[in-house]
Parts: structure tokens; C-alpha cells; sequence
């Protein structure tokens, strides 16, 4: 009966010490390599608009622009059409809240057109 015993608490043993140092690894217990990095976050902090209205006899264009994002005067912006750029506009003023008149330097522009500084 003692040899039995023996057996018992030596099988339990085995086992116990076997699975408990062979622990599956989770996403959260994988040790970390040097080419694992959190991906790093910034702001996009360009300018982009919409043309409202264009005068095509005075060549300039009506931008408007969202809320606390107004361009410097005499800024360079381009103008872009289903992803091509069609023009490049220079800030004139005047502003009224969000919207500001631009000079047409080169190209056309048509309402609807897309405004960024890039």
C-alpha cells in the first residue's frame, strides 16, 4: 500500500510540475522582441478646404475652411479635382468666419474643388 501511495503522489508530481512549466503563451505573456514596436501617432495638422465660388473673370476662388484652421495671407495653396491638381491659388483676403478669397495663380478652379497645402 505504501509503494502505491508512492506511485500516486510521484505521477501527481510529474504532472503537475510538467504542465505548469509548459504555460501556452498568450499575446500578453509573449516576450517582447526589439522589432515589435507600438505604432507611433501624429496629428495631421495640414490645411485642407472646399472652393465655394469662383469668379472666373477676376481669377480668384471663395475658400471655406473649417474652424480654427485659416491659412496666412499670401500663403500658397493648391486646388485638386478628383485627386489631380488642377490649380495653385495665393491667399488675398479678405475673410469672413470661415471662408477667404484666393487669387487663381495658375490653372482653373471649380466649386467644389479641394484645398490643401501639399
Amino acid at each position: 500500500m505504501k509503494t502505491l501511495c508512492s506511485i500516486v503522489i510521484l505521477i501527481c508530481a510529474v504532472v503537475f510540475f510538467g504542465c505548469a512549466s509548459k504555460k501556452p503563451q498568450t499575446a500578453e505573456s509573449k516576450p517582447t522582441t526589439p522589432t515589435m514596436s507600438k505604432p507611433i501617432v501624429t496629428p495631421d495638422l495640414s490645411l485642407a478646404a472646399k472652393v465655394v465660388s469662383v469668379n472666373t473673370v477676376g481669377r480668384f476662388v471663395v475658400l471655406d475652411f473649417p474652424a480654427n484652421q485659416m491659412p496666412k495671407l499670401q500663403q500658397r495653396l493648391f486646388l485638386y479635382r478628383a485627386g489631380l491638381k488642377t490649380a495653385e491659388v495665393k491667399i488675398t483676403g479678405p475673410q469672413s468666419e470661415n471662408n477667404i478669397v484666393a487669387d487663381l495663380i495658375s490653372g482653373e478652379g471649380k466649386v467644389g474643388d479641394t484645398v490643401r497645402d501639399q
